[in-house]
C-alpha cells in the first residue's frame, strides 16, 4: 500500500510542475486533463502526507517515553500517544478505502432527472415534492443547482424536471437515489379521504467532463423549432427550441426553456452527454455480474426503492430495509441519515 502511495505522491508533484509549465498552460486540453488528474490525487496524497507526519510524531514520542521523565510528563505523553495512534489508524483505514478502488465517479457532478409515474395529477405533485426535497438538500450541502428542463402540470406538479448538481461528494451522496419513489397519502383532490399510492422515477446521471469522452459532430442531428408555451406576447417568434439526436445510439434530447437558441443547445448537449455516458455504464454493469452483486439493488430504473408514507410519517428504503420516522424533515432536505445508511451498506457489501 505504501509503495503505491509513494508513487501517487510523486505523480502529484510531477503534475504540480507540469501545470506551471508554459507548454501545459498553452494547451487547453492538456491543461484540463492534468488539472483533473491532480484534483483526483489531492485527497489520497493529502491523507498520506498527514499519515507520515503523525507517524513521525509517534516515533519521536515513543523515543521520549524511553527516557527518564517525571510522572506528570509520562501521563500526558501516554495520553498524546493514544490520541496519535487512533489518528494514525483512522488515516490508514481511509487510505485503504481509497486504494481499494472507490468508485472513480464518486467525486463527479450529476444530472438528476425526475418524472411523474403512475397516479395521474398526484404523481406530478409528488415529482414536484421530490424536486423541492433535492433542491433543499443541495442548499444544505452547499451544492450549486441549475435547472436544465422543466415541464409543469396543471395543478403545479411536474411532468418532468432535469437539473444539474455540482459540489463536493455530490455523486457519492446522490447515487443511490435512482429508481422508483412511492408516496402513500391522501391527495388534496380526494374528497373521500382515501389514501392513494403514486410514484415518480428518479435517475441520477454522472455529468461527464470534456476530457471524459468526445461526441463527434458528424454523429449529431440538430433541429430547431419554435418553443411551445403560453400565447400572446410571450409566444416565441423565433426557432429557439433545440432538439439533438445522437445518431449512433438514437438518444434524443430537446430543450426549449431558454429564449436563446445557443443556451438551449448548450443545455441539451450537457443532458445528451450525461445520458450517453449513463447508458454505457448501465451496459458495463450488466456485463459484470460480480459488480452487480456488490451494488445496492439492481440499479434498475424500474426498481421500487423507497416509500414515503404520510399517515405513519415514515420513509422506508426497501433496498436496505431502513426506516426513518421523520417524513417532514426528509422532505425538507434532511437526507443525510438515509444517504449515510446507504453508503455504509454499499461499503459493507463491497467488503463481503
Amino acid at each position: 500500500m505504501f509503495d503505491q502511495l509513494e508513487k501517487l505522491e510523486k505523480r502529484y508533484e510531477e503534475l504540480e510542475h507540469l501545470l506551471a509549465s508554459y507548454e501545459t498552460v498553452s494547451d487547453k486540453e492538456l491543461y484540463n486533463r492534468n488539472a483533473k488528474e491532480l484534483s483526483d490525487l489531492r485527497e489520497p496524497v493529502s491523507l498520506y502526507r498527514e499519515y507520515k507526519k503523525i507517524d513521525k510524531e509517534l516515533n519521536e514520542l515513543e523515543a521520549e517515553l524511553n527516557q527518564k521523565h517525571e510522572a506528570d510528563f509520562l501521563v500526558l505523553a501516554k495520553a498524546e500517544l493514544a490520541e496519535l495512534t487512533n489518528k494514525k489508524l483512522d488515516l490508514e483505514r481511509k487510505l485503504k478505502v481509497i486504494l481499494a478502488g472507490e468508485d472513480e465517479t464518486a467525486g463527479k457532478n450529476v444530472m438528476v432527472e425526475i418524472r411523474q409515474g403512475t397516479g395521474g395529477m398526484e404523481a406530478g405533485l409528488f415529482a414536484a415534492d421530490l424536486y423541492r426535497m433535492y433542491s433543499k438538500y443541495a442548499a444544505r450541502k452547499g451544492w450549486a443547482t441549475e435547472t436544465m428542463s422543466l415541464h409543469e402540470t396543471e395543478l403545479g406538479g411536474l411532468k418532468e424536471v432535469i437539473f444539474s448538481v455540482k459540489g463536493r461528494e455530490v455523486y457519492k451522496r446522490l447515487r443511490f437515489e435512482s429508481g422508483v419513489h412511492r408516496v402513500q397519502r391522501v391527495p388534496t383532490t380526494e374528497a373521500q379521504g382515501r389514501i392513494h399510492t403514486s410514484t415518480a422515477t428518479v435517475a441520477v446521471l454522472v455529468e461527464p467532463e470534456d476530457v471524459d469522452f468526445v461526441i463527434e459532430p458528424k454523429d449529431l442531428k440538430i433541429d430547431t423549432y419554435r418553443s411551445s408555451g403560453p400565447g400572446g406576447q410571450h409566444m416565441q417568434k423565433t426557432d429557439s427550441a433545440v432538439r439533438i439526436t445522437h445518431i449512433p445510439t438514437g438518444t434524443v434530447v430537446a430543450c426549449q426553456d431558454e429564449r436563446s437558441q445557443l443556451k438551449n443547445k448548450t443545455k441539451a448537449m450537457r443532458i445528451l452527454r450525461a445520458r450517453i455516458l449513463d447508458a454505457k455504464q448501465q451496459e458495463d454493469s450488466r456485463k459484470l455480474s460480480q459488480e452487480r452483486k456488490s451494488q445496492i439493488g439492481s440499479g434498475d430504473r424500474s426498481e421500487k426503492i423507497r416509500t414515503y408514507n404520510f399517515p405513519d410519517r415514515r420513509v422506508t428504503d426497501h433496498r436496505i430495509n431502513f426506516t426513518v420516522h421523520q417524513l417532514e424533515a426528509v422532505l425538507e432536505g434532511d437526507l443525510d441519515e438515509l444517504s449515510e445508511a446507504l453508503i455504509k451498506a454499499a461499503e459493507e457489501k463491497k467488503n463481503e
